[in-house]
């Protein structure tokens, strides 16, 4: 029998507004095999934003105190507050042959990708700086000196592209979701997950 080892964690990154997290619930909504990764962070709660949903809303001196038990398998601070992902978790998921997938910053991505834990990175890019804007202030969370701070941000963030595994364009949804989906089932296949597939091949021939 042919057998593979599937499980990896899927990394999506996105300038503020980008989309990222839209496709990462849309992405959900039709697999089975995929679990969410909860951050953790010290920010508030935006809008119906719960704990232990969206993320797992701590203080710094919890936050702290976690990246010094060596808890995080990343952690970074943006925009003021830090963000965090459970390195426990992860491990419990893929040993489960589960899939995990993630929303996080170019700098987390970056430390992720010093580890040994199996990954897919893709970067989600909106079509132009102009409707990423649009998007921002439509989002209405954010005061116009925020905005303006993202957007530069953003400028920093798209420098990070060529150490990306792919490039989705987050103009119409259904089909960036559709264009990750096929991502990771590409992903899947690929053969260096399967363990000695050609011994396996022949290991179910019979003799005659």
């Amino acid at each position: 029998m042919i057998e593979k080892s599937s499980s990896f964690l899927i990394i999506l990154s996105a300038p503020s507004g980008g989309g990222k997290s839209t496709i990462l619930n849309e992405i959900l909504k039709v697999t089975d095999n995929i679990d969410y990764s909860v951050s953790y962070t010290t920010r508030n709660p935006r809008g119906v934003e719960q704990n232990g949903i969206h993320y797992n809303f701590v203080d710094e001196a919890e936050f702290l105190t976690r990246i010094d038990s060596g808890d995080f398998l990343e952690h970074a601070r943006v925009f003021g507050n830090w963000y965090g992902t459970s390195i426990s978790y992860i491990k419990s998921r893929l040993g489960k042959h589960r899939h995990v997938i993630m929303d996080i910053d170019v700098q987390g991505a970056s430390l992720i990708s010093a580890t040994d834990i199996p990954y897919v990175k893709i970067f989600i890019i909106p079509p132009s700086m102009e409707i990423l804007k649009q998007r921002l202030v439509l989002r209405a969370t954010d005061s116009p000196e925020e905005i303006a701070k993202r957007l530069r941000t953003a400028h920093d963030e798209l420098a990070y592209i060529p150490h990306y595994d792919y490039l989705v364009v987050n103009d119409d949804l259904t089909q960036a979701v559709e264009d990750v989906l096929a991502i990771i089932r590409a992903e899947e296949n690929r053969v260096h997950r399967y363990s000695k597939p050609v011994e396996g091949f022949w290991s179910g021939e019979k003799n005659t």
